[in-house]
């Protein structure tokens, strides 16, 4: 067994409100995690004999992989790329799409793509129980990938570079840009561009998300849209309570949501909109560009813990899943933490 550690350092921190409910490591950029990743290119490398730490920010290679077998973690200083920031996971998304792409269907074949779409490019890979039917597929700028059991629905158009995760659904219609990503178990409708989105959430509907990220178990009500570009085209700062300051967002930047949090029918995210964790975002007008966690909308007004969970829970059984003790004791502590701030 590999024995290599991704640790997460006080670089944590830059990502909130991700790094609330997960390591850096189980971030996604690219079709893959940051572990993920790293697990792949493990497999392709010479065995770790010795323990190995390596910040978990670092987006792995093969060759950065393969010289940590001759105790030589330095190289990561020297050969690495990371994510410093949350603009970085769109920043690279493209580079990583592109990447994640050849190490997983190296080798392999596509199942058969239906003749029914109108292809552009040949960088287009469906896995195995993918459906996709009457729909545009340009891949001239950036592969497609499309994962095992998902479907696209007829009149859909995608630009890649793209990936849709296992048992993920594109819904009729559908416009998307790349560069884009969608984690397993996700639904994704309307017109989405540049943003990454989690396993089990929901953009589902007519609506923009634009240069956005969106965590997991999270649902974009009907007709929700993002500003990703101020009217001055200023620079967009987001705020970071954990350091207590704004970090750049570039001059292109929409939304940062928290796991577990919702939006109702045609919300309106400002530019470079950041949302904590199990937040029930909702009101008139446009959002405030900051939502504390256990948010209950625009007013500032605490979500009841209990509450939260049952909602939570609700939103999981419509996903096939549960929610354990280890996962309602985390969001105790950030809940206790994020009330000890105001």
């Amino acid at each position: 067994m590999n024995a290599l550690s991704l640790v997460s350092g006080p670089f944590a921190d830059d990502f909130f409100p991700f790094s609330l409910t997960r390591s850096v490591a189980d971030i996604r950029c690219g079709i893959l995690t940051i572990q993920e990743k790293w697990n792949i290119y493990l497999k392709n490398a010479p065995a770790i004999l010795k323990p190995v730490s390596i910040p978990a920010n670092i987006i792995p290679n093969q060759e950065l992989a393969g010289s940590l077998a001759f105790e030589n973690p330095e190289f990561a200083t020297k050969h690495e790329t990371r994510l410093k920031n949350l603009t970085d996971i769109l920043r690279l998304n493209a580079s990583e799409i592109y990447k994640d792409y050849q190490i997983i269907t190296a080798g392999r074949q596509s199942a058969s793509i239906s003749s029914t779409n109108k292809l552009s490019g040949s960088d287009i890979f469906l896995e195995t129980g993918a459906v996709v039917e009457h729909c545009y597929l340009n891949a001239s700028e950036g592969p497609i990938f499309i994962g095992k059991n998902s479907l696209v629905m007829e009149g859909s158009m995608i630009r890649g570079p793209f990936s849709l995760g296992e048992k993920s659904v594109v819904k009729m219609g559908s416009k998307i840009y790349g560069a884009t990503s969608a984690g397993p178990f996700c639904v994704l409708g309307g017109e989405i561009k540049n943003s990454v989105i989690f396993s089990h959430s929901n953009k589902a509907h007519d609506g923009y998300l634009g240069d956005s990220v969106i965590g997991a178990y999270c649902n974009l009500g009907a007709g929700s849209s993002n500003s990703n570009l101020k009217n001055s085209g200023g620079d967009i700062k987001l705020w970071n309570p954990l350091r207590n300051s704004f970090t750049d967002g570039g001059l292109k930047c929409g939304l940062m949501m928290g796991d577990y949090s919702r939006s109702a029918i045609n919300t309106a995210f400002n530019t470079g909109t950041v949302v904590g964790v199990a937040c029930n975002v909702f009101g008139n007008g446009l959002t405030p560009s900051y939502l504390p966690s256990f948010s209950w909308g625009f007013q500032g007004e605490p979500y009841i813990f209990e509450k939260a969970v049952h909602h939570i829970q609700k939103w999981k059984q419509m996903k096939g899943q549960e929610m354990g003790p280890d996962e309602i004791r985390q969001l105790k502590n950030i809940f206790d933490q994020q009330n000890q701030q105001e």
